[in-house]
């Protein structure tokens, strides 16, 4: 027991990550040390440093772990910097290099933790300030500019750029704007009865009074997470085709917009999908893309109602200054879900882009059927919701 638990303390579990992404970082990390060295390679003579050695380390954060708060761009940023003048100073006015490294690496800790850019990197721009020999030391004051300041610029739009290229991955991390990628919270009543909120996450972070390498949202978003995986469970096997309508009412991009409006008006429809002559859907039309679009384009009718009317009604002669088919107003791409697609994947897809309708399609994106907030209500009632 004694043993297994040493072994743990030293080889500590952590989030499984795929192949690819592995991959990814390393190839990443080479590109952006890369293409620093070889930009900081105009910065002076062959005596002048052209790289500080702590961006292999803020490499690691940029690019295998970018969602950390320590890899955003004011800690990269901050953290480098601030480090470097605190190494400058601690090595001009502190005499005895020991005495100096070591000061210089206890302030740069406080006054990164002091101005919100804790870098663990930026410790060791510190400690280059004073033992970096004399090619760092010479350049005094001005290497918070060059090479420091240099390197840090040209490998945060590297990082920009490179991070934002892969999916899956967001670079700096901004709050997140409700895609499935990264799921809006779920409500209580659907998540859990006794689901966290966001204020109990803050909560608990404040009473833990340490820093926590990972971002709220992040732990927001694995909350989510497991809590759909822990709805599917419990739920046991229940698809999209299980729930969907079959008999679903579609446009075709050319149809005329009177047509389809009476559609949905007979069909009592809040919503239709626009698919292309194989049946695979292009887009989505709404009610309120029509509502939206008649009080737009129709200003010289009072009522609201005469506005719609003279929208929907195909303009006679051969011009026109609004649009006459539906898939001029349509919304696209349409958000789709897949037939065999666990009804909780459903949640967040509503949730997150504020829909009302998806549609259902195949393995050739055909549309095969649709499902609606109630379809999704009912079922989760019956099979969630209602379970002991």
């Amino acid at each position: 027991m004694a043993l297994k638990r040493i072994i743990a303390s030293l080889f500590h579990a952590s989030a499984p990550v795929s192949v690819t992404e592995k991959i990814v970082s390393a190839a990443a990390a080479f590109l952006g040390i890369f293409i620093t060295a070889l930009l900081s390679s105009g910065l002076g003579d062959k005596a002048t440093p052209l790289m500080i050695t702590s961006l292999g380390a803020s490499s690691v954060l940029l690019f295998a772990a970018s969602h950390s708060p320590m890899a955003q761009p004011w800690p990269f940023v901050g953290g480098q910097l601030i480090s470097a003048l605190v190494g400058v100073t601690c090595f001009k006015f502190i005499p005895g290099v020991f005495v100096s490294a070591a000061l210089a690496v206890a302030v740069a800790i406080f006054a990164m933790h002091l101005l919100n850019c804790l870098h663990p990197p930026g410790g060791a721009t510190a400690l280059a300030m004073v033992m970096g020999g004399p090619e760092l030391q010479r350049l005094g004051y001005s290497v918070v500019l060059a090479p420091v300041g240099f390197n840090v610029v040209v490998l945060l739009v590297i990082a920009l750029v490179i991070n934002n290229l892969f999916p899956g991955r967001r670079y700096p991390l901004l709050p997140s704007v409700g895609t499935w990628k990264n799921p809006a919270p779920l409500s209580p009543v659907v998540a859990n009865r006794n689901a966290l909120m966001k204020e109990d996450i803050e909560s608990a972070l404040k009473d833990m009074n340490a820093y926590i390498d990972v971002a709220e949202e992040d732990l927001e978003q694995i909350y989510t997470r497991a809590s759909l995986h822990s709805m599917r469970r419990r739920m046991g096997d229940v698809f999209c085709r299980d729930i969907m309508t079959r008999d679903v009412a579609t446009a075709e991009y050319g149809d005329e917009l009177s047509a389809v409006w009476e559609t949905m008006r007979r069909r009592k429809l809040k919503g239709v999908p626009v698919i292309d002559r194989a049946r695979r859907v292009v887009g989505m039309v709404t009610i309120v893309d029509f509502l939206k679009r008649a009080d737009k384009t129709h200003h010289t009718h009072p009522r609201f109602f005469d506005r719609l009317r003279a929208f929907i009604r195909r303009t006679p002669g051969m011009t026109t200054d609004k649009p006459e088919v539906v898939g001029e107003i349509m919304s696209s791409p349409a958000i789709t879900a897949t037939e065999d697609m666990h009804i909780v994947s459903l949640i967040p897809l509503f949730s997150g882009h504020k829909i009302h309708h998806v549609p259902i399609v195949d393995k050739d994106q055909r549309v095969v059927g649709m499902v609606t907030q109630t379809d999704l209500t009912v079922a989760l009632y019956r099979y969630w919701a209602a379970m002991p």
